[in-house]
C-alpha cells in the first residue's frame, strides 16, 4: 500500500575540530565502536597518552542545516621533541557513512591543512593497509610497509604542497556527498 521510505541521508557534512565537549565525547566513543568493538585491534579502550594533547578532529553529519551527530574523526598531534613534525592517528568513519569517501577526505583535508597552519614541516600517518590507496588519491607518499596491532600498515607522508595552510579549523569545511 505505502512504498518503503528510504532513511535519511545527509547532504553535506562539516569537518572542524571537536570543541564543544559532545563533540570530544563522541569522536572518543566512535573511536571505541571502530577500534574496539569492529577490529579488535585494542581492548575496552583505544585512548593512549597521545591524546593528553592531540587535537580531535570531527566529521558531523548534518539534519535540517543543523549539525546532528559525529559519524567521523580523527585525531593530529604535533611530536614535542621535533617541532614541525606532527602526526594523523585513529582515523575513524561510523559504518553506515564509510561509503561517503569524502568522509575520509575531509578529515585528512582538515587534519593536514589545519596542522601546516601550526608550523607543520612533516605531517605522517601510520595507515591501514586497506587504506593506503586513499591517502595515495590525496597525495601522500608511502615510506615504508609494517605491521601494527596485527595488521598491515603503511608509514605514509603527505606532501604538504597539496594542503594550503586553514587557520580557522574550529569552522573547517563543508563537504557534501555525491549522488548515487
Amino acid at each position: 500500500m505505502f512504498d518503503p521510505v528510504p532513511p535519511y541521508w545527509p547532504s553535506h557534512f562539516r569537518v572542524k575540530f571537536a570543541i564543544a565537549p559532545w563533540e570530544r565525547r563522541a569522536c572518543a566513543a566512535l573511536r571505541r565502536q571502530v577500534f574496539c568493538a569492529e577490529q579488535g585491534l585494542f581492548v575496552d579502550d583505544d585512548r593512549d597518552a597521545v591524546d593528553a594533547h592531540a587535537i580531535p578532529v570531527c566529521a558531523l553529519s548534518t539534519l535540517g542545516g543543523d549539525t546532528d551527530a559525529v559519524v567521523g574523526t580523527v585525531r593530529i598531534h604535533e611530536i614535542p621533541e621535533r617541532p614541525g613534525e606532527w602526526w594523523g592517528s585513529r582515523l575513524a568513519v561510523a559504518k553506515p557513512f564509510r561509503s561517503a569517501a569524502a568522509l575520509g577526505t575531509g578529515l585528512i583535508r582538515v587534519a593536514v591543512a589545519a596542522a601546516h597552519a601550526r608550523g607543520c614541516t612533516c605531517f605522517r600517518a601510520h595507515v591501514q593497509e586497506a587504506n593506503a590507496p586513499l591517502f595515495e588519491s590525496l597525495h601522500w607518499t608511502s615510506l615504508a610497509a609494517l605491521d601494527l596491532h596485527g595488521r598491515p600498515h603503511r608509514l605514509m607522508q603527505a606532501d604538504l604542497a597539496a594542503y594550503p595552510p586553514m587557520h580557522d579549523p574550529e569552522h573547517g569545511l563543508v563537504t557534501f556527498r555525491r549522488a548515487a
